[in-house]
C-alpha cells in the first residue's frame, strides 16, 4: 500500500497530499531559502511532480518566482509556506514542516557553501547540487 502524507499552509485554508516516498529529503542552506523561510537552513522534501496535489485551497495558492528554477507556492490568506515548484526538475519541495507525519531522514546538504548554520552530521555537503541535477557535485568538509 502506498503511503499518503497530507499537509496544511498555517491557516488550514491550504491542503495538500504527497504520495509514495519523496525523492530525496535534506537541508538547504541557500541565501534564497534562508530569506524566504526566515530560518538559518531549510528542511526540504523533494517529490516527484505527480506525487503531489492540492486537496483543498488551490485558488488561495499564490506564487512568487525569484528565478525560472523555482516557483515558491505560498497562502494567500495566512502567508504560510506550502511548496516550491522545480519545474526543470519535476519535482516540488514540500516544507518538511508542512507534511509532519512524515518521519523526516535528511541525507545531504545542498549550498553548503552558503551556510550560517555548520552542521556536523556526517552527511555529505554539497558546494551547490550534486552533479546529476546540474550542479558541480563538489562536496565540502563539515
Amino acid at each position: 500500500m502506498t503511503e499518503t502524507y497530507k499537509g496544511s499552509c498555517f491557516c488550514g485554508n491550504v491542503e495538500i497530499e504527497a504520495t509514495g516516498a519523496p525523492a530525496a529529503m535534506g537541508y538547504c542552506h541557500c541565501g534564497s531559502c534562508r530569506a524566504h523561510s526566515a530560518s538559518p537552513v531549510n528542511a526540504f522534501t523533494l517529490w516527484k511532480s505527480d506525487d503531489v496535489r492540492v486537496t483543498r485551497g488551490e485558488d488561495r495558492l499564490a506564487t512568487y518566482n525569484k528565478t525560472d528554477f523555482s516557483g515558491r507556492r505560498y497562502c494567500a490568506d495566512c502567508g504560510g509556506h506550502v511548496m516550491v515548484d522545480h519545474p526543470s526538475l519535476g519535482l516540488i519541495d514540500v516544507h518538511a514542516a508542512t507534511i509532519p507525519d512524515l518521519d523526516f531522514q535528511p541525507a545531504v546538504h545542498l549550498h553548503y557553501q552558503e551556510t550560517v548554520l555548520p552542521m556536523k552530521d556526517g552527511l555529505p555537503k554539497y558546494r551547490d547540487f550534486p552533479a546529476d541535477v546540474g550542479g558541480s557535485g563538489e562536496t565540502m568538509a563539515e
